[in-house]
């Protein structure tokens, strides 16, 4: 039968699924990722950081089965907010929403942070800013969210389509490096002597498989994002197809990307105790790497890209986090204030919101804590990224419960254990990041901040019944679905869409 179509305001329907994969490669930020995340991975896992990044990509797997399975079923701007709310009830979908709404919001102030930094070194590498203040990058900052505004408020499809270009073209540029690299080392040519060694994938004598699976940990972080799609399901041509397809297609292309360069990134450094030092030290790996094997202007060109990613991360955070407000919005007012669609076909008045609270974020930060741009980057990242697991978890239950305890998809029961292995990994994720809670220093405030983010919307919904029922009763209604309660507050029964 014909896709249900949510009531209210409606946004274009004019995506295909390549501008869906376009926003959620741009979120999940490859070719930022790679020149900076696997440091991180490195002081736990040593030189098995390949291996890491390796079983990371298994762990995104089993996590995007749940979102496949649901975008196969439900299509809605809210994303985990539909999700969880038809599933698991209303109450539970307002704060996975609310969950990855700050989330995103909260990466455009990661992303944007790097686009300052980055840019700023840029600047001055090529001899524009020779000396930057301290407060530069925090002038590029505010022209990346200006920016993004701009193309988050013009139609979705021709903003994914420069996500897709923008994104596409760094990640390029890092393959044509990770080649060259590979080829010496092959051949023999690399400097230092460093060769070709599977060693990479073999943990080191000493390291226990608990600082491993640190490792694991932080590479599986690299792929937050790789869900963004999921807000574009009003506005694909195709949303059962297109949706399922961006979101595994972005979780298999991330793990062998990151898998391959990683490991091309450590063998470049090499794999014994002095490359391993190096490699961990390295402000930009790639960057550092193409200087030595191919020339020192590699490192300018790599620097100009990993900017230009961020802001594309960025400008993806904008794009999804615009569509959640809206979901929400949309569900409780109507047609009023946020739930209002521009002439464009597109959120621009809570696309304007999100601008703000990024812009707030970025102020307060730098005003009231003396914050410079890499700890906007830093805290902002971590407090994301707790968030951001809780709503993982509350989209996996709610898969199981469609899945696999109402059977509302022809799929073989025994495939409950995908689900179930993402759980595991997930509740421990998270577990390994609050334990042992840190005593000093900002990462104390991460679990309160990101805490405090989602007990917001608890309060919201126990305090404000009528919130719920008015959610329940449009999420029925956009996605076709009969609620189990005469409050409208319960979890789905009974669907007339079909995955």
């Amino acid at each position: 039968m014909p896709t249900p179509t949510p009531p209210g305001p409606r946004l274009s329907r004019t995506l295909s699924v390549w501008q869906a994969v376009g926003l959620s490669v741009a979120l999940m930020a490859p070719s930022m990722a790679a020149n900076i995340n696997p440091q991180g991975t490195v002081t736990s896992a040593g030189r098995a950081v390949p291996l890491a990044f390796l079983l990371a990509s298994v762990a995104v797997l089993l996590v995007a089965y749940g979102f496949v399975r649901l975008c196969q079923y439900f299509h809605h701007a809210g994303s985990v907010y539909a999700f969880v709310g038809a599933t698991l009830g209303p109450r539970s979908g307002v704060v996975a929403g609310w969950g990855l709404l700050g989330t995103y919001t909260f990466y455009g102030v990661v992303t944007s942070s790097a686009t300052g930094i980055f840019g700023t070194a840029f600047l001055q590498e090529i001899g524009v800013w020779p000396h930057p203040p301290g407060w530069a990058p925090f002038i590029l900052m505010g022209v990346a969210i200006a920016l993004a505004l701009a193309l988050t408020i013009s139609p979705a499809k021709r903003g994914t389509t420069i996500l897709l270009s923008v994104e596409g073209a760094t990640v390029a540029l890092i393959l044509v490096i990770t080649a060259i690299v590979l080829v010496r080392l092959l051949s023999g040519s690399a400097p230092g002597d460093h060769g070709f060694t599977l060693s990479v994938f073999a943990v080191q004598p000493g390291t226990s498989t608990s600082a491993l699976f640190l490792g694991v940990v932080f590479g599986f972080l690299s792929f937050a994002g790789f869900e963004a799609a999921a807000t574009l399901g009003e506005e694909a041509a195709e949303p059962k197809r297109d949706i399922p397809r961006a979101i595994l297609g972005t979780a298999i292309f991330g793990g062998v990307y990151f898998t391959v360069v990683t490991a091309v990134e450590m063998m470049g450094f090499g794999a014994d105790a002095k490359g391993v030092a190096a490699f961990g030290r390295s402000p930009s790996l790639l960057g550092d790497l193409g200087s030595s094997y191919v020339g020192s202007w590699v490192g300018d060109i790599i620097t100009l890209g990993a900017a230009i990613s961020a802001f594309g991360c960025c400008l993806a955070c904008m794009v999804g986090a615009s569509r959640l407000l809206f979901a929400l919005s949309r569900d409780t007012t109507g047609e009023r204030g946020l739930g209002r669609v521009s002439a464009a076909g597109t959120p621009a008045v809570s696309a304007g919101v999100v601008a703000t609270a990024m812009a707030f974020i970025i102020v307060v930060c730098a005003v009231f804590f003396s914050a410079e741009a890499k700890d906007t980057f830093l805290w902002s990242g971590s407090i994301g990224t707790l968030i951001l697991l809780v709503a993982y978890v509350l989209t996996t239950v709610g898969a199981i419960r469609l899945v696999f305890v109402q059977r509302r998809m022809p799929v073989p029961m025994w495939q409950i254990v995908i689900p179930l292995a993402a759980l595991v990994i997930l509740g421990y994720t998270l577990y390994r990041n609050v334990i042992p809670y840190p005593s000093s220093g900002p990462a104390r405030w991460y679990p309160i901040v990101s805490g405090g983010w989602l007990v917001i919307a608890v309060i919201v919904v126990l305090a404000a019944p009528g919130v719920s029922r008015q959610l329940g009763r449009a999420l029925a209604e956009s996605e076709g679905i009969r609620l189990n309660e005469s409050t409208a507050t319960g979890p789905v029964t009974a669907s007339d869409t079909g995955g």
